[in-house]
């Protein structure tokens, strides 16, 4: 089996490896899949090096932050296929699925008590880092934290970088020593032989494992429990499963028409895998590697030169260029920020000096209108694309990739001040989306305040300098009149 590479590897505490105990423990909370998973892979090794089962726990805590039906029926949905993937294996997958408030409080270690060495993900979003630091305090045996974040290691960038083009010349420059395969599609092939893990009945009964039945989510388990029961599910299914159907469908239709159709809601040629990322239920490496196989490539050619251009970057065809300049560069863009800024990545004071500048020297303008957050929320505005967008939010955990943009965009022209316009932009971004609470999907919050992007003129009132758009222009240039009906709207936009 091939090793994780080391820079993706970092031991979070200095308790040692108790080689004595009974088995390995792999914590799984952000890579909730079973392939193209180094965490897993990580601990498959340790298994083997220590001659010891492994026991997978993947839990889901019922109180963090806009925890709804939505949200944990999109979890529960793959951990019901990791328990399908991992029945016929000698690993114990263990599922739990909290009840209550704290509930779960000990279960962790009560395993880890058992385990010679403990693994979990690495991801910089969320509250994950305090939760990893939390367990890391707790733990006696080493716990270890795998990157599975993207295809560049985070720790191999130097510093946050605040343009795509500047961070595209960066990869251009760094990433193909990255791209060998080293990601292994089934780790868990490799644990045959190895004994299943038995645990004790104090462990079992006091934090029952979640059968298959409870895993499916249907509405009378959800209603048991303590979530945000307004916020419904959505027809989009999770799970690793779901995940591999939604890219193949891409690969086999949407994705020779990316370049020209992607930006236009009627066309229906965006991926759909945004959420997926978000909870790992698929990995980049598995994306690019599809992607790359397709188009006939293969690593090993000689990089590009670093010219932070999107065009011409990996020698495929330009829809599957635009498509990787999206999963790759904006993607792990998002995530480069969020990792070396730290807590305040999602903060109004993370904008670029000239974006503050210019949003408090017009934060007292004027505005055309003023909508509360509750009449955003209700899709309540004059605005018939707008509310279109919003409303494909309520329903269906998702914006379309470029009308998201310009949903943004008049948040920040219709709310009292720019303050209170990212306030609304994250709250219902994190409440009902389903790729929200995600390092990409702020930065594209934040991208409508500058973040990213430079100062254009002419200076508008309540904008500045920052980048402008209406719903009367994004109508002209892409299709939406099917989107338009599709989410209940009547009539074209007709103004600003």
């Amino acid at each position: 089996m091939k090793p994780v590479p080391e820079i993706r590897v970092r031991a979070v505490n200095a308790a040692p490896v108790r080689g004595g105990r009974s088995s390995v423990l792999y914590w799984m909370t952000s890579a909730r899949r079973t392939s193209y998973n180094p965490g897993l892979q990580r601990s498959v090794a340790w298994c083997l090096e220590l001659k010891k089962p492994l026991i997978i726990l993947e839990a889901l805590r019922c109180d963090y932050a806009h925890a709804s039906d939505r949200l944990h029926a999109f979890v529960m949905q793959g951990m019901a296929d990791n328990l399908q993937e991992c029945g016929g294996s000698p690993v114990r997958y263990y599922p739990y699925l909290e009840p209550g408030k704290g509930e779960g409080k000990g279960l962790l270690n009560a395993l880890a008590s058992r385990a010679c060495v403990v693994v979990t993900d690495e991801f910089p979003g969320f509250f994950l880092p305090r939760m990893l630091a939390a367990a890391a305090r707790d733990l006696s045996v080493r716990l270890e934290a795998v990157d599975s974040c993207g295809l560049l290691p985070l720790r191999r960038a130097d510093r946050a970088f605040t343009t795509a083009a500047s961070f595209r010349r960066f990869l251009q420059k760094n990433l193909h020593e990255h791209l060998t395969p080293a990601w292994e599609k089934a780790p868990l092939k490799y644990l045959d032989g190895l004994p299943r893990p038995a645990l004790p009945r104090e462990i079992t009964e006091r934090w029952p494992p979640a059968t298959a039945d409870l895993l499916e989510a249907a509405p009378g388990v959800l209603s048991r429990l303590p979530l945000d029961h307004r916020v419904a599910v959505t027809g989009t299914r999770g799970g690793p499963r779901a995940a591999r159907e939604a890219l193949d469908r891409f690969l086999r239709g949407a994705l020779d028409r990316y370049d020209t159709d992607a930006n236009h809601p009627d066309r229906d040629a965006t991926s759909g895998l945004s959420p997926y990322l978000h909870f790992g239920h698929i990995s980049a490496q598995e994306v690019f590697s599809r992607v790359a196989s397709r188009q006939g490539w293969r690593p090993g050619r000689v990089p590009p030169r670093a010219t932070g251009s999107r065009a011409g970057w990996w020698g495929m065809s330009p829809p599957a260029e635009a498509f990787l300049d999206q999963l790759i560069t904006w993607r792990e863009l998002g995530i480069n920020m969020c990792f070396l800024r730290g807590e305040d990545y999602d903060r109004y004071e993370s904008l670029p000096a000239w974006a503050l500048q210019t949003l408090e020297q017009h934060a007292r303008d004027p505005r055309p209108y003023v909508y509360t957050p509750a009449q955003f929320e209700a899709a309540g505005t004059h605005d018939p694309l707008w509310n279109a967008a919003q409303t494909e939010l309520l329903r269906e955990g998702r914006v379309h990739s470029y009308l998201r943009m310009l949903w943004g965009k008049k948040i920040l022209h219709w709310s009292e001040s720019p303050r209170a316009a990212l306030h609304i932009m994250l709250e219902l971004n994190d409440r009902y989306a389903l790729d929200g609470r995600d390092p990409n999907s702020v930065s594209g919050i934040f991208w409508v305040l500058g973040r990213y992007d430079r100062p254009w003129g002419p200076e508008r009132p309540v904008f500045g300098k920052v980048r402008y758009m209406t719903s009367q222009n994004t109508a002209r240039k892409v299709a939406v009149r099917g989107y338009l009906e599709r989410y209940g709207a009547q009539g074209l936009p007709t103004g600003g």
